[in-house]
């Protein structure tokens, strides 16, 4: 990475993170839902967008359609007062989603001329709305929950921790390349410390949860719900296994986004966000971090 890419990089970081903070600790569920709703469109254009290069012609608008149905859905949801995190609701209704939305394209794809694009396109857009929108939409279900905003700035702490120690560790001592196929600047050294500095940093935040839910609340950040106020805090073991799993999760979702834009022959899916590429390059970790989370915290509510 260039040295004028790296300040981009930090630049950008320095004006996104403070905003992402407050909108996770502070904003209503319904602002929430429909910024993410706004993020799950311009990630799924990049992705559709890096299909074009597999000879595939994708379902743009029925795609944006299905994304943008599913999120209002969802903001009438998170208008409600009743947690609404429980395998037998939202997980069904998630799945429900999933598979309707394949059929929803393969019935579209029916009234195109060349129907040999038409199983390619379909296939493009259900994998892009399981892909993208639905862990964006686990990340607004889990902000509705008690201690959701705690939740969620857990798993950010942790993928970000995680991200910024691989790349540093990596660059100054990585040697033996983890996947110099798909990405060749990875290596083991790196996803050894992003693993280190992600358990580090969430055991942390879990141990010292009391003293920073107090401190967000006296500084209007948070409300009562949303930490860990009145919760039994989980034991410490139980908190690094979870975060050493959110970690491995992040790392390959990382890989993954790098074998789709590999095989696209491309080096960023965008270029929205100065010195990170596109929105694809900057959440490809939390799209396979944050089912990890919600699944954690679904089976926690029905202990």
């Amino acid at each position: 990475m260039g040295v004028q890419r790296l300040i981009k990089r930090i630049a950008t970081a320095v004006v996104l993170i403070p905003i992402v903070l407050l909108l996770v600790l502070r904003a209503p569920v319904p602002v929430v839902a429909a910024v993410t709703a706004i993020v799950a469109l311009l990630t799924v254009q990049e992705f559709l967008k890096l299909t074009e290069s597999y000879g595939v012609l994708p379902l743009h608008k029925p795609t944006y359609g299905v994304v943008v149905l599913f999120f209002v859905l969802l903001m009438f949801n998170a208008g409600q007062q009743k947690p609404l995190l429980s395998t037998d609701i939202f997980g069904v209704a998630a799945a429900f989603a999933a598979a309707i939305a394949t059929f929803v394209f393969l019935t579209i794809a029916m009234r195109r001329d060349n129907l040999s694009t038409g199983y390619p396109a379909a296939a493009a857009s259900a994998f892009g709305f399981a892909y993208i929108a639905l862990p964006l939409a686990m990340l607004v279900q889990l902000r509705q929950q008690w201690a959701g905003a705690f939740l969620i700035l857990y798993l950010l702490l942790v993928v970000w921790s995680g991200d910024i120690f691989a790349y540093f560790i990596g660059k100054a001592i990585g040697r033996h390349l983890m996947a110099p196929r798909i990405s060749p600047k990875k290596t083991w050294e790196g996803a050894i410390a992003s693993l280190v500095a992600s358990m580090t940093i969430g055991g942390a935040l879990f141990y010292y949860s009391s003293q920073v839910c107090t401190a967000f609340l006296q500084w209007g950040l948070i409300q009562r719900r949303d930490g860990m106020f009145g919760l039994e805090k989980p034991t410490l073991l139980p908190i690094l296994a979870l975060t050493a799993v959110l970690n491995i999760a992040a790392q390959l979702g990382d890989l993954v986004e790098s074998l789709i834009k590999r095989g696209a022959g491309v080096k960023d899916s965008g270029a929205i966000l100065p010195g990170h590429g596109g929105m694809l390059d900057r959440i490809d970790a939390l799209l396979f971090a944050a089912p990890v989370l919600w699944v954690w915290a679904a089976w926690r509510v029905t202990q």
